[in-house]
């Protein structure tokens, strides 16, 4: 599958990839990893998906376990990986009858993985070859108990909504790497039994159950994982509100906050954003008030309406990773 992106990017993040890994301390054995991917209805990526885990460099680390966690999907998110499991005898399919959330569905993975490090990704994105590789390296420190890539959206920045997605996960890169916020696609050591199945926030349950535990969160950069941003206004605030009462939720259950929960973080953030852009200022303007009125909404549905998304209605314009691919 052909990608477009930015090549100077793309040569940067490759560049910067090798680096790290030509520079991680030898080791005798390699870091044995087992792969999660929950999938619902993922027919239009899962095939993508999983040719850029098999293509995936192996110097460091060893990919023993793929295990697709399939939740009552009525496409042919099964068949496709069915396909895969007749070649490939590291990929498993966990068949989930009845859709009961995220959370339960990477419980079903956690029971199953075998090996030292877990790596959770999501369904609909794609991974450059060095991905996995550059992430799990960090694993060679003891210290470290979970390492977060670098989404980036495949959306184009001249459309609005493209503008929103970027500067949305650019602002979560720039906050990340001062204060790690992991998600998209997370690798953590295998000390997490089972997280809260009405948690709306898998990733950040996951990095709650790690650091209380003593480990370093680690976000990676050069870890880059492609996916899509929402392409329409109510995608995006359907997608947001879930996200942030789920983050509201951790803080009240676990007694955990991301770092991106803190106003003050984000306006400092967003104000060095648009120092190098001002004439972004209006777009920055409206990006900014769909994510207060999504998180607004977020705290409705937790705080008043006592609603808690675990199981969630699909951002449909996420759903297609590049067209007509």
């Amino acid at each position: 599958m052909t990608i477009t992106t930015d090549s100077l990017i793309r040569a940067s993040i490759v560049t910067d990839a090798e680096r790290i890994i030509t520079s991680a301390p030898r080791v005798s054995y390699k870091i044995p990893v087992s792969i999660g991917i929950c999938a619902y209805n993922e027919e239009k990526n899962i095939f993508n998906h999983l040719v850029s885990l098999q293509s995936q460099k192996t110097d460091v680390i060893g990919i023993k376990q793929i295990v697709v966690v399939s939740s009552a999907c009525t496409d042919q998110t099964d068949d496709i990986v069915e396909n895969f499991i007749r070649t490939d005898p590291r990929i498993q399919l966990v068949k989930q009858a009845e859709r009961k959330g995220k959370s339960s569905a990477v419980n079903l993975f956690l029971e199953r993985a075998t090996e030292e490090v877990c790596v959770l990704v999501s369904a609909d994105t794609y991974l450059p070859e060095n991905t996995i590789e550059t992430l799990c390296s960090s694993f060679l420190d003891p210290s470290i108990g979970i390492v977060g890539g670098h989404p980036v959206p495949l959306n184009q920045r001249t459309t609005f909504m493209g503008f929103v997605s970027h500067f949305i996960w650019g602002l979560a890169h720039e906050i990340s790497l001062d204060h790690p916020k992991l998600g998209e696609l997370i690798a953590f050591r295998n000390i997490v039994d089972e997280i809260p199945e009405e948690s709306a926030v898998d990733e950040a349950s996951i990095e709650a159950v790690v650091i209380q535990n003593g480990y370093s969160p680690r976000y990676v950069p050069e870890a880059v994982v492609y996916n899509k941003g929402p392409q329409t206004v109510s995608d995006y605030i359907k997608q947001r509100r879930r996200i942030h009462a789920g983050h509201i939720y951790l803080k009240r259950t676990a007694g955990y906050e991301v770092s991106t929960m803190s106003s003050i973080r984000l306006a400092n953030h967003v104000a060095r954003l648009i120092r190098p852009n001002p004439k972004s200022v209006s777009f920055v303007a409206a990006a900014v008030l769909m994510e207060a009125w999504s998180r607004l909404l977020g705290f409705y549905d937790f705080c008043i309406a006592k609603k808690n998304p675990c199981i969630w209605e699909i951002a449909t314009s996420t759903k297609v990773l590049v067209d007509g691919a």
